[in-house]
């Protein structure tokens, strides 16, 4: 198993035996596990990640294709936006999703409210200056 396979492994069950919540650099932070299928491999993956509620719709969250600001996008970006649809796990609920991209002006003030409550994700979008922008997904409950 690869370090980051272990890491979220560890994650996902520290998640799961408490009912959504994690500590560690995750401590307070809105998570939430995503259910795909590999595009690729037809493997269904679960990858833990950090959200944004939508202010507006209880059923819209946001998921932010960082991958810590490496130049590439993660694979599960390619997973939920070729497929369209997903599940996730938020706390306790468990319930399927539809995918949309946000971009343009949206996107850019969805990403912006992230970075100012999660300073991490500004500089994930510095280190991706002029290499990328960073997709933006928004989860609609299905």
């Amino acid at each position: 198993m690869s370090t980051s396979t272990d890491w979220n492994t560890q994650i996902i069950t520290e998640f799961r035996e408490n009912e959504g919540r994690v500590g560690g650099p995750f401590a307070g932070a809105p998570m939430v596990l995503i259910h795909h299928r590999g595009r690729k491999s037809g493997k269904e993956l679960v990858t833990p990640l950090m959200y944004l509620p939508d202010e507006h719709d209880s059923g819209t969250i946001y998921i932010f294709a960082s991958k810590a600001g490496a130049p590439t996008n993660p694979a599960w970006y390619y997973n939920l936006t070729s497929s369209g649809t997903g599940d996730v796990e938020v706390g306790t609920d468990t319930y399927p999703v539809t995918v949309e991209e946000i971009t343009g002006e949206r996107r850019d003030r969805v990403y912006a409210e992230q970075a100012n409550r999660y300073p991490g994700f500004a500089e994930y979008s510095r280190k991706t200056e002029g290499i990328r922008t960073i997709p933006v997904l928004a989860l609609h409950r299905a």
